[in-house]
Formats: structure tokens, sequence, C-alpha cells
């Protein structure tokens, strides 16, 4: 059995796909009430679970032989990872932990929260005897869906300075996890999940523009500015201050690093960004 967490999210739920593609049993972990994504077939057994609730976790990881740990954005995020291997320890299986954390947790930067929450979650992860794996994407392509907007008034504006990203689909990081949950031969392994490429802000927004069909001038916002937009547009402050903090490591050029993992791991290069930009074109037209 392979227990799927954050199954309902932009890469868990294509994890649940992925997984049942290849005939495995898979328990998705899901919200009270929600039954997951249409795309699921019925043999997807759905859990409602609660990562601040130990019990809930107990019942959803009993009879795990793989845990797919994938947790949301949140103040109490490294909690959650922790509460998730604990419940793991706890099933007396010794279960398989795949931890989703981020590209270059093994360098263990300094500074940017969402890394941090992470880092502990991985350092509690060793530290319980548990097999484990870790996958760490960079930043993903389907997050620019989310400047469509702005983009079709031909601005992208982040505060990402002349950083270049090796930004990843995040189907390819799906595709990978997938690989590595259904198969065996990668206790102790780190996989860095990018791109083919490191693009600057102001590369990324011509190539935007080049499907978009109209100029895009990319803005290189001050960590100020960004964060009083954010907060502007409503977001909850712990989680704008992380944003602009991840963004800052993306100016500095310390997320540029390519890796070859993907196409090691799923058999096929990477998509690339312009792919990617293609492919959703109508978002970005005006």
């Amino acid at each position: 059995m392979i227990v799927v967490t954050g199954a309902t999210g932009t890469v868990g739920s294509k994890v649940v796909v992925g997984l049942r593609e290849r005939g495995r049993s898979v328990r998705a972990l899901v919200r009270a009430g929600s039954e997951g994504p249409a795309e699921w077939d019925e043999a997807v057994e759905r859990v409602a679970a609660d990562f601040a609730d130990p019990a809930s976790l107990d019942a959803a990881l009993a009879g795990a032989d793989t845990v797919y740990l994938l947790v949301a954005v949140h103040p109490e995020m490294a909690q959650h990872e922790k509460n998730v291997v604990d419940a793991a320890v706890r099933t007396g299986r010794r279960p398989r932990i795949v931890l989703h954390a981020a590209a270059g947790i093994e360098y263990r930067p300094e500074g940017v929260r969402f890394i941090g929450a992470h880092i502990a979650g991985l350092d509690h992860l060793k530290a319980s005897g548990l097999p484990w794996t870790v996958l760490g994407p960079n930043g993903f392509y389907q997050n620019f869906l989310g400047t469509a907007p702005t983009v079709r008034a031909g601005h992208l504006a982040v505060p990402g300075g002349d950083g270049a990203v090796s930004y990843v689909d995040a189907r390819d990081v799906a595709a990978a996890a997938v690989e590595v949950l259904a198969t065996e031969g990668h206790e102790g392994a780190v996989y860095t999940l990018t791109g083919p490429a490191a693009l600057t802000h102001g590369e990324l927004a011509a190539q935007l523009a080049t499907v978009a069909g109209h100029p895009i001038a990319y803005t290189a916002l001050t960590p100020e500015v960004a964060l009083e937009g954010l907060l502007g547009m409503g977001w909850e402050r712990w989680r704008a201050e992380g944003m602009v903090e991840l963004y800052g490591l993306y100016a500095a050029g310390r997320a540029s690093a390519v890796s070859s993992d993907v196409e090691k791991l799923t058999g096929r290069p990477p998509r690339t960004f312009a792919e990617f930009a293609a492919e959703h074109a109508e978002a970005f037209r005006a």
C-alpha cells in the first residue's frame, strides 16, 4: 500500500493517477468531505486526515508500505512533516518515506522558511530510523499561471532580480515521484528535480511574449514592494514573507543548478518552459 499525503494538490493528484496507472494500491489523504479529483478511479482509497491530528494520521497510515510525504505551505509545516513521520513509526512496519522537499535542501540554505521547514522535517525523518528518499523540486512552471493577469497586460513583476532559476514542470515532478514510489533502490537518495535550463525572469518574460503575441516587460520588484503587493492581494503574512524570502534565493542565483535527475528517473528529458508557455498560450494572451 502506497499512502499519498497532499494528494489533492498540483503534484499529489498526478502522483495518485500515475501510481494507479501502474496498478498500485493507493490510499490518498484528503480533507474531510472531499472526494478528490474526478480523474481518480474508484480503486483509490480516500481517507480524511489532518496533519495536526495524530489519531487521524495513525488511521491513514495503517498498513502502509511506502508514504509520499507532501505537506502544504503552512506556518506549522515542519511539525506536520514530523507528525507524519511519527505516525509512520507507530505503524511498526518501517514504511519507506519519500519526502517532497525543495531543491538544494542538502545544502541547508538559511533565510527561507519554507526550506527551513523541510530541513527540520528531514532531520526528524533521518533520526526516526525509517528508510527515506528525498525529492527536491525547484519552483514550478505552473506558478506562472498565477501571473497571467499581469502578463496579459504586458508585465511580469516579481522580486527575482537577475538570478536564473531552473524552474520545472509539476508534471515532471509527479512522474519522477511515481517512479521512486513504484520502484526500489532509492533509499538514502536525494533527487533534485529541475527543468532543462536555468532562465532569468527577463528570459522567461521573453518566452511568454513569444506565445502571448505582445511585448512583456520584466520588472524586478524590491522585496518591500513585493511583500506589500502580496499582502494587498490578501496573502497571509507568514506565507507572503516566505515567498519573498524564496525569491531572494532566486535573485541571488542560488536556484540555478540544472540537474539530470528527472531524465534519470523518468527516462525522458524534462519539459522546457517554452513548451509549457505554448501549451498555456491562451492564458497569457490579451
